[in-house]
């Protein structure tokens, strides 16, 4: 994250991360980091060198990675699993049901930089399935907090949590979101914005985007109420059947595919409570070469984008 972007207003999550992370492994020694060969990418170079006896890197093998914390967990330690998304969730899959979930470990596995913040990369590098595969996972609580408020209070809540944790830490720059004074929990959804005629319902770095089309909408009278889900397991039920009876329709906004992941969450939820209209946003094809802010627009998920499938849900 550079100086200009911070002056902007912007916000890179995994320094938030990094420094939460120190700063709790200092006060209890049960903490340790396992990383794949990503020290770098995974912004765990102080960490490492404050603690090197508590930075186990296993190298380029991801299953090996799981696995390993699985052990460390199961002799009392508290280990946070540091790698690019993309390849935690796809070639550690087995690991992470088997290993941790089925086992009930206590393991933080931090999916760093998902979605498509390797835009450049291409799809190889792009974790747009990653929260579809985490939330199938039985006992698996899945977060994905939207700034750098939300990813402090994810950490230290993970570290305390019971059973496994996955939480996606983002690399593409965000806005500060959150009302701090409403604190951060798992399995709610907050309503950062009130409104009556539609929903808009985000999670990551949609959110800052669904802020943006509500105030677009408002210009035209459109009332429109925004959530953001940092919780996708457990989810926050209670919330969005309350948005489906109260409004006219529900858009889900999410950097990644829009079977299974947040738009299916609340699909599943409204479809059994209060069937209701929904527009689900998504990556819908594997992406073109181009960085973060082009692909985000590509697929329409940007303020424009969310207005438009909001204004078709108010009308």
């Amino acid at each position: 994250m550079s100086d200009k972007g911070v002056a902007a207003g912007l916000h890179d999550c995994r320094k938030a991360f990094a420094e939460t992370l120190a700063e709790m492994a200092r006060g209890d020694a049960r903490i340790v980091a396992v990383c794949n060969d990503s020290v770098g990418s995974s912004n765990l170079k102080a960490f490492q060198q404050e603690f090197p006896d508590r930075l186990i890197n296993v190298g380029i093998a991801e299953q090996n990675m799981v696995g390993v914390a699985a052990g460390l967990a199961n002799a009392g330690l508290v280990p946070f699993v540091c790698c690019a998304s993309p390849f935690l969730t796809g070639r550690a899959m087995e690991q992470v049901k088997v290993d941790a979930a089925y086992n009930g470990y206590h393991i933080v596995l931090c999916g760093m930089s998902p979605g498509m913040a390797y835009g450049e990369l291409g799809p190889t590098h792009h974790s747009i399935e990653d929260l579809a595969w985490m939330r199938a996972i039985h006992d698996l609580t899945v977060l994905v907090p939207a700034d750098p408020f939300q990813t402090r209070e994810a950490v230290r809540q993970a570290a305390s949590a019971e059973g496994p944790v996955f939480m996606r830490i983002g690399r593409f720059a965000v806005p500060a979101v959150s009302d701090e004074a409403a604190g951060f929990a798992i399995g709610r959804a907050d309503e950062l914005r009130g409104g009556s005629d539609v929903t808009i319902v985000a999670t990551g770095t949609l959110v800052s985007r669904a802020l943006e089309a509500a105030d677009r909408l408002a210009e035209d009278g459109i009332s429109a109420r925004v959530l953001n889900v940092s919780s996708l397991a457990p989810i926050d039920a209670e919330a969005l059947v309350r948005a489906a009876r109260e409004t006219r329709g529900i858009v889900t906004a999410e950097e990644g595919v829009p079977h299974g992941g947040l738009g299916g969450a609340v699909a599943e939820i409204v479809a059994q409570a209060h069937p209701t209209r929904m527009k689900i946003l998504g990556v819908t094809a594997f992406a073109p070469t181009g960085d973060t802010a082009f692909l985000l627009d590509h697929f329409g998920l940007n303020a424009a984008g969310i207005e438009a499938a909001a204004r078709q849900l108010a009308a």
